[in-house]
């Protein structure tokens, strides 16, 4: 029976991304070397980390005045390196899901934070809208996609004040003006590589503003210096997770770049969402205009509550992998990134409707 892989990250991969890895790992670049065991100053490895900044930057067409940097310690690691790096005084969160909430938690060790707007009243099922930037803080920060509720921030922010977001979940899934940012960052397990690699966008001179000392680590400046070569290299870089960045990224510039994945990702997420709302076993969980492209989130309809248990083996008797939703929601999840194809959400909708003809 095949495998559907609709998990939330670590998710899935495109193929050709695990196969070079696979093979990287036996001999990279003619080495006789494996990746695993490879120095990080050989030639060919500081030719992937360039050529890994370089995907970044035509793909997203980031501007010469960011530095991309590849980071340990996943997306919960910049909920304080970025205060640590941008607040002076004062800096303003939009609260859209317990990730945004655990950024705000840790602003709050280094400045004033004020909390613009939340949907916590409605266990995060909306995204606030009508909300007022204040424009005496340092910045900004969102969470354009929110895994657990899946609910999206669809359109660049135009923000008054410097622009912070994490988009761990919906980076390369759409076209994004970098330069209405001033940072942009995230854990790369959901459309770009595998876990144990951030990424780290941000406009330059935005960096060595705060007035106190920063941990040598924290300090971005660090991480992203004049010679190319020491770039995400002050200390030994995640290799192997940087290496399937690499290959994953190489993948999205082939089916036609971020403009092509956006495509596609509607039409995935459409198909699902047509289902969810024609089958009468189902309902979504998100409100409409707000609904994520990446993480589809639905329970069973009122009066079809005692069906959760039975679709649920039903849909893995089926070859459904991860579609369990987060205990916070309950119901189900389908995570549809980039590498998702589209079969995949094709045979969850013919699992939903045969389901649904059993209980006519």
């Amino acid at each position: 029976m095949k495998a559907y892989n609709f998990n939330a990250g670590p998710c899935v991969l495109p193929k050709q991304a695990i196969e070079s890895a696979i093979e990287a790992i036996r001999d990279f670049d003619n080495t006789g070397i494996g990746i695993l065991e490879i120095s990080h100053r050989t030639p060919g490895w500081e030719r992937i980390m360039a050529e890994t900044e370089q995907l970044w930057r035509e793909l997203l067409n980031i501007p010469e005045d960011y530095a991309v940097i590849f980071l340990g310690g996943g997306a919960s690691t910049q909920f304080f390196e970025v205060p640590a790096n941008l607040l002076k005084t004062k800096a303003a969160y939009l609260q859209t899901g317990v990730w945004a909430k655990k950024a705000v938690k840790e602003a709050k060790f280094y400045g004033e934070v004020e909390v613009v707007a939340s949907s916590e009243d409605k266990t995060y099922s909306y995204i606030p809208k009508n909300y007022t930037i204040p424009t005496d803080v340092d910045y900004f920060h969102i969470t354009t996609n929110n895994t657990i509720y899946g609910t999206e921030i669809h359109e660049d922010i135009d923000s008054p004040v410097t622009l912070v977001a994490d988009m761990s979940s919906d980076i390369m899934s759409r076209p994004v003006d970098v330069k209405k940012y001033g940072m942009i960052y995230g854990g790369a397990q959901k459309n770009v590589g595998p876990a144990g690699v951030t990424f780290v966008i941000v406009r330059r001179d935005l960096l060595g503003k705060v007035d106190r000392p920063i941990q040598t680590m924290v300090d971005y400046r660090t991480h992203y210096t004049d010679e190319a070569k020491n770039r995400s290299m002050f200390n030994t870089p995640p290799v192997f997770p940087i290496f399937v960045m690499h290959e994953t990224l190489k993948w999205v510039k082939e089916q036609g770049g971020v403009e092509a994945m956006y495509k596609i990702n509607k039409e995935k997420a459409e198909l699902l969402y047509n289902e969810i709302d024609r089958n009468p076993l189902f309902v979504g969980t998100a409100a409409k205009e707000d609904r994520s492209l990446m993480n589809v989130c639905f329970v069973m309809a009122p009066g079809h509550e005692a069906l959760q248990d039975e679709f649920m083996a039903f849909a893995k008797s089926k070859g459904m992998v991860g579609i369990k939703g987060h205990r916070s929601v309950g119901g189900f999840r389908a995570s549809i990134y980039n590498a998702c194809p589209k079969e995949a959400v094709e045979a969850l909708v013919a699992c939903m409707q045969e389901f649904e003809q059993l209980h006519k």
